[in-house]
């Protein structure tokens, strides 16, 4: 990613907090030199550091997440357009955001039973802290959505991520520039899902 270095961060433990947080990942592949992108969610797995995923048998890109293939992973967290109307120094107008990027290889499961367990741990993490939700193992539409769906690891090759948070700021301002990116991110999904629902 573009420097300045004040904005990278290759604190591994940040950049897991954010694959955490905000799961749903940009999975790019690249054939014939054409770009096949989908959005899915992935798994970070402590044990050995792989991230785990599903993908559709219908996707164009399911064929390039097999063995060895190569991705490129972008993870985005929180946004906005910065005023310089909220610091209290003379600023230029600016964009906050944080990504992580990553690298990695793919292997393909093809094991039908870890693809079924792998659901089931997905929906689990992704239903915590209350998990209202439980995806049982005897659940019918599980069995019968097992043939459609495909399981992949993908072992991280390179890690880069980007927190660009006012840090370049005096003390104040970095406060009032988090301030904004928690206000606007609110007010931006309820504008949003107003409009749309």
């Amino acid at each position: 990613m573009y420097p300045p270095k004040k904005h990278q961060d290759s604190d591994k433990k940040h950049l897991i907090e954010v694959i955490k947080t905000y799961p749903l990942a940009t999975v790019i592949s690249v054939k014939d030199n054409t770009p096949l992108i989908t959005h899915l969610p992935l798994i970070y797995r402590a044990s050995d550091g792989k991230l785990v995923g599903h993908i559709d048998i219908y996707n164009p890109q399911t064929e390039l997440l097999k063995d060895l293939n190569e991705v490129t992973l972008i993870f985005s967290g929180p946004q906005c357009y910065i005023s310089p109307s909220i610091y209290t120094t003379t600023q230029l107008p600016t964009w906050n955001y944080i990504k992580v990027h990553l690298t990695g290889t793919v292997q393909r499961i093809e094991n039908k039973a870890e693809l079924k367990q792998s659901l089931i741990d997905m929906t689990s993490f992704l239903e915590a802290p209350d998990h209202k939700y439980v995806l049982e193992t005897d659940n019918p539409r599980l069995d019968k959505n097992l043939d459609y769906i495909k399981l992949f690891e993908i072992t991280i090759k390179t890690w880069e991520g980007k927190f660009k948070l006012s840090q370049d700021k005096k003390p104040k301002d970095t406060e009032n520039a988090r301030i904004e990116l928690l206000k606007t991110n609110l007010e931006q999904v309820k504008t949003f899902l107003d409009q749309v629902f």
